[in-house]
């Protein structure tokens, strides 16, 4: 079997474009059976243990092949594209979200120290995934790992305004808008309790 990084129509592609490339041929092999169909692990109401996980060479085919469903795709980029961008940005820390075992979606973070400032860049949970808790649960691992970090008061993060935005799941957990718009998102700030 080639390697993923060694497919030559993916190779000549620069950066944005060689990472959606890869997600998509990533959505295809899941399609085509390569990453065999998981049970879907126990919703969190369930007992279901949730992790933070670094992103692996073993388990990076796997994150590259989750995706939201279809309707939400203009709201979150693919992970393929989120994890490129993270090999340039010294600052970014992606960590796939895992239950029981089971990769179930992404996160990555933006942390600078110095400022300090901590922006939530990604958060995403595959389709097959959702309504099982495993957001919500990785925010509150997020937000653990975030107080634990110098001068962290707050996390902001921002979203694409419209039907069917994750802004209700921002709201629920917290999360104020600041009035403030980035290239059309809406920014928001979660105050962190000591």
């Amino acid at each position: 079997m080639t390697e993923w990084f060694d497919r030559p129509e993916i190779a000549h592609l620069p950066g944005r474009q060689e990472a959606a490339g890869l997600a998509d041929w990533a959505a295809a092999r899941r399609a085509e059976g390569e990453f065999p169909d998981r049970p879907v692990p126990r919703s969190v109401a369930n007992g279901a243990r949730i992790e933070l996980r670094e992103v692996t060479g073993d388990s990076v085919r796997e994150i590259c092949a989750l995706q939201v469903a279809p309707d939400q795709r203009r709201f979150v980029s693919p992970n393929a594209v989120s994890l490129a961008e993270a090999s340039f940005a010294p600052r970014a820390w992606p960590r796939a979200i895992v239950a029981d075992d089971v990769p179930v979606g992404f996160a990555m973070l933006s942390i600078d120290t110095e400022t300090p400032e901590y922006f939530l860049w990604r958060l995403m949970v595959g389709a097959e995934f959702q309504g099982r808790g495993y957001g919500r649960a990785a925010m509150a691992l997020i937000a653990d790992h975030v107080r634990a970090l110098p001068g962290a008061s707050q996390i902001v993060t921002s979203w694409v305004p419209g039907p069917g935005s994750p802004e209700g799941f921002y709201l629920d957990l917290g999360f104020e808008p600041t009035g403030e718009i980035d290239e059309g998102e809406v920014v928001a700030r979660l105050e962190l309790a000591p």
